[in-house]
């Protein structure tokens, strides 16, 4: 027991227990900041708050309305921001710590892109693809128009075609979810950038030097595949080396594993 307060003894664990309550509260407030899910949450916490006043002033009335108006909200929230709750726990479950503690196998959204940006390329069809890892980019997100669909080849095919209205600007891809189509990324202000590029070629620099995520360009003149991370642009990347770099990017433990295996083997070889 650490201390007393009137008839109550605080523990070492009730003060964990009180941290840990205060920070998952404060990261999902922090997540759904600013959305239309953060107002219905204030909602569903008033109606909480006045149900409790109304079982402690024994409001039999109000408190069996406020009751079934719980129960009723719970449910509508649940079902009207499905897309939301995909997004948190998308957003936990690429927590650096879980994926260090889980083996992750590649994420069947790699191969998804790959195959996508191949076909892009072989059309001449124009396309920027966003990959988003740890830094949020909701400000972004909201200058495109909402998807939140299954990353599918399918899917990205018809946003690039060029007769879709979205084809025009980023894709947003954040795990295994297409967040948004038609997304302003911010232009590159590097001066020493070759003047041949292009705006798309110009967003995806511009974007990769103020965060982390990892930018594919496909060229809609040429048909070559970029990609943009950390403020440097690699061109001319084929099939196998673009698998290769999003490996390394998504699914570094597949790498080092390999890289492992093939050492042991060339180690038996000789």
């Amino acid at each position: 027991m650490l201390f007393k307060i009137g008839f109550l003894s605080i523990t070492v664990i009730d003060i964990l227990d009180i941290a840990l309550v205060s920070y998952i509260f404060y990261k999902v407030y922090e997540f759904i900041r600013g959305s239309m899910a953060a107002r219905m949450m204030l909602g569903l916490l008033l109606i909480l708050l006045l149900s409790v006043l109304a079982d402690i002033l024994n409001m039999a009335g109000s408190s069996w309305i406020f009751s079934n108006l719980k129960t009723v909200w719970v449910i509508a929230f649940v079902i009207i921001f499905q897309p939301e709750f995909r997004r948190l726990l998308l957003y936990i479950g690429q927590n650096p710590v879980l994926q260090k503690l889980v083996h992750v196998e590649t994420p069947r959204f790699i191969e998804e892109v790959i195959s996508t940006v191949m076909d892009l390329s072989r059309k001449n069809f124009g396309a920027l693809i966003v990959l988003l890892r740890d830094t949020g980019i909701k400000s972004i997100i909201e200058t495109g128009i909402p998807i939140n669909a299954r990353v599918s080849k399918p899917l990205l095919l018809s946003i690039f075609n060029p007769r879709s209205p979205l084809h025009d600007g980023a894709v947003i891809i954040q795990g295994d979810v297409i967040l948004a189509a038609k997304c302003q990324l911010p232009l590159t202000q590097n001066p020493k950038l070759d003047p041949t590029l292009g705006m798309r070629h110009r967003a995806a620099l511009g974007l990769s030097e103020q965060t982390d995520a990892i930018v594919l360009v496909v060229s809609e003149e040429t048909g070559m595949i970029s990609m943009a991370e950390t403020g440097v642009l690699t061109r001319g990347l084929t099939e196998e080396s673009l698998r290769k770099r999003l490996n390394e990017a998504f699914a570094p433990k597949i790498e080092k594993k390999k890289m492992f295996s093939e050492s042991l083997s060339w180690g038996e070889e000789a």
